[in-house]
């Protein structure tokens, strides 16, 4: 439409179903590239997707046609298909349930950025559920901690 203008820059975290870290280096650029494209598929810009074994970070620009969960259900849906048709992990393949989605100013482009394509490292001194937790505080997001990491046993 004319005249309409938009800037939405969101990140977005989901995990594989029971946490398994399964997502593996060999196979781990690729699986980030398909997301990306996923998400430009959508008419979304893709920033950076990077993650490690058990969850994938997906920083983004939003087009405002496109919900947040259509864009999820597509992104995780059809990566998991990939994965699968491609046998690249021993078992069927499939993301948990839900996702975190973080709202973000210009501003602070370049700092998601860095963050997002350091998740290796950064996982060297936090755990998965710690981050999480982190990201669900930081932004004030209401949660009831028995639930959380609920269907992970």
């Amino acid at each position: 439409m004319a005249n309409t203008y938009h800037q939405i820059y969101l990140q977005t975290v989901f995990a594989v179903k029971y946490r398994n870290a399964v997502i593996h280096k060999s196979w781990q650029s690729e699986l980030f590239a398909v997301i990306g494209n996923l998400i430009n598929e959508t008419g979304c810009k893709t920033i950076i997707v990077n993650g490690v074994e058990d969850h994938v970070h997906c920083f983004l620009g939003l087009k405002p046609v496109i919900s947040v969960s259509e864009l999820m259900k597509t992104v995780k849906a059809k990566s998991s298909k990939h994965i699968n048709d491609h046998s690249l992990t021993p078992e069927r393949f499939e993301w948990q349930e839900g996702y975190g989605v973080f709202s973000y100013g210009h501003s602070q482009i370049d700092k998601v950025y860095k963050y997002v394509q350091n998740q290796e490292e950064h996982h060297k001194k936090q755990t998965f559920e710690q981050e999480y937790l982190n990201f669900l505080n930081k932004f004030n997001v209401p949660y009831d901690e028995r639930y959380i990491f609920d269907n992970l046993t």
